[in-house]
């Protein structure tokens, strides 16, 4: 409102220009349109529709009555209008928040209702701190400083579902997928090392703390107990084991062809292949024909009988 507006269209040291130019923008229209506009965020619609419905108040203020009531938004909104409370205080009588108006919740929470003529003044915790006056640590934290007035809470270590220190062996109770060792310490607990493996046939399991992944095995696996193409169980069809790791076998290098229509090429794929018209030639009823342009005659010779492939085009 008015500590918005007051230090708008400073002259910049000429002390004459600002008396005069300061002193008409001080009861100007303009500077308390200003004012209004900065009552709410522009996307409050409630707030600038409530504004706009007391548009008078404010204007007789303006004129009337801002030297003695200084405070727009203490005079309009708490005292006039009485849809609002002071800050710290809630409810048709703007009672105090849970934990004192000067520091609601004690600091560590936000407090319904606050500053408004609703709300039931309890405590909405932030979540290191719970209680009804967030004076309390939640699960997962620990306390660092607390009395009648004060409370700060800190994390307690990723193994810790409760603790009393900052570290693994300061855990009251391990989080799931942690266990306590012989020295009452939390660690992880290694969900792959068991027998039956918790993932799919497809995949491995990569531990992690306090869990553990399933990733899927490589392209070439059938069946694997780590990444990549080495740590293979088994290869799958079209894949053979070289150099101690699955590799594509290429068919098209096979000394017995795979593709073997006339004008026809084999192209290798991951674990397969394919036969293909060779270029110039295209597919029709089972055979590879020449692509004829236009006003051009057909070779016949260049056209035979289909035969088989692993995967024709």
């Amino acid at each position: 409102g008015l500590a918005d507006t007051a230090k708008k269209n400073f002259g910049g040291g000429n002390t004459a220009w600002e008396e005069k130019t300061l002193s008409k923008y001080e009861f100007s229209e303009i500077r308390l349109v200003e004012i209004i506009e900065n009552l709410c965020d522009s996307s409050n619609f409630e707030c600038n529709n409530m504004v706009e419905e007391h548009e008078e108040h404010i204007e007789n203020w303006w004129f009337k009555l801002k030297k003695k009531y200084p405070d727009l938004l203490k005079w309009f909104c708490i005292e006039t209008i009485e849809v609002c409370c002071p800050a710290g205080t809630y409810g048709p009588d703007c009672l105090a928040c849970r934990g004192g108006s000067e520091r609601p919740c004690h600091g560590n929470g936000h407090c319904d209702g606050d500053g408004t003529r609703g709300g039931d003044g309890s405590c909405s915790c932030n979540r290191e701190y719970t209680g009804e006056f967030c004076l309390d640590c939640a699960d997962g934290y620990y306390s660092l400083l607390k009395n009648d007035t004060h409370s700060v809470c800190a994390a307690c270590h990723d193994a810790c579902k409760t603790c009393t220190g900052s570290t693994n062996k300061d855990c009251k109770d391990c989080k799931e997928g942690w266990i306590k060792n012989e020295e009452d310490t939390c660690v992880d607990v290694d969900e792959c090392a068991v027998e039956a493996s918790p993932c799919k046939d497809d995949q491995y399991c990569l531990n992690t703390n306090g869990s553990f992944i399933c990733k899927a095995c490589d392209a070439s696996c059938a069946g694997c107990m780590g990444e990549g193409p080495g740590k293979c169980k088994n290869c799958l069809s079209g894949y053979t084991i070289d150099d101690e790791k699955c590799t594509d076998i290429d068919e098209c290098n096979h000394a017995e062809k795979v593709c073997v229509r006339e004008n026809e090429d084999c192209v290798n794929t991951p674990g397969s292949y394919k036969c293909v018209c060779s270029e110039g030639f295209e597919e029709k009823d089972g055979i590879c024909v020449q692509v004829v342009k236009a006003g051009e005659e057909i070779d016949t010779s260049a056209t035979a009988p289909t035969s088989a492939g692993h995967e024709d085009l």
